[in-house]
């Protein structure tokens, strides 16, 4: 009986190890233009961003008590100045239906190499022509990050 019990905790530990399944082909395009954003971010590179979005769409963001929201182009005139930033994303969910999409992901937003807030991003994708465009993003940026 306790040889069963450690057998099947030894089991049950392999599996809360192993590292979640990794992303189908379908779902990395999906993932590529909210990456290619944070990329076009960092290199404070206005048209980079801009290519990943649809016209039209909105930012959301959550900061304490306030939501701010603007329209992407407001966003993409934010992009600019010459500080070291980067969010980093990990164990993203993808659920696609035919042409929409949508990414669930939590992040760390770095500046000069240090966390500054943390979060989720939620993004939702439409398909055009044949290529993902962000129709929407919002966060609920935090910095009690790791706490």
């Amino acid at each position: 009986m306790l040889r069963s019990a450690c057998l099947l905790a030894v089991f049950a530990l392999g599996l809360l190890a192993s590292p979640s399944p990794a992303l189908t082909a379908e779902e990395q395009a999906v993932l590529a233009p909210l990456q290619k954003l944070f990329d076009g971010m960092a290199k404070h590179d206005k048209e980079a961003v801009r290519e990943q979005l649809l016209p039209g769409g909105m930012v959301t963001l959550k900061r304490k008590d306030q939501i701010i929201q603007m329209h992407f182009d407001v966003f993409v005139e934010h992009i600019g100045g010459t500080d070291r930033i980067e969010e980093r994303i990990h164990d993203p969910v993808v659920h696609i239906d035919r042409d929409l999409a949508v990414i669930w992901v939590p992040y760390e937003f770095l500046l000069d190499g240090k966390v500054h807030h943390c979060g989720t991003d939620i993004a939702n994708l439409v398909l055009r022509n044949g290529r993902w465009l962000i129709s929407g993003i919002a966060d609920n940026g935090r910095e009690d990050c790791g706490k």
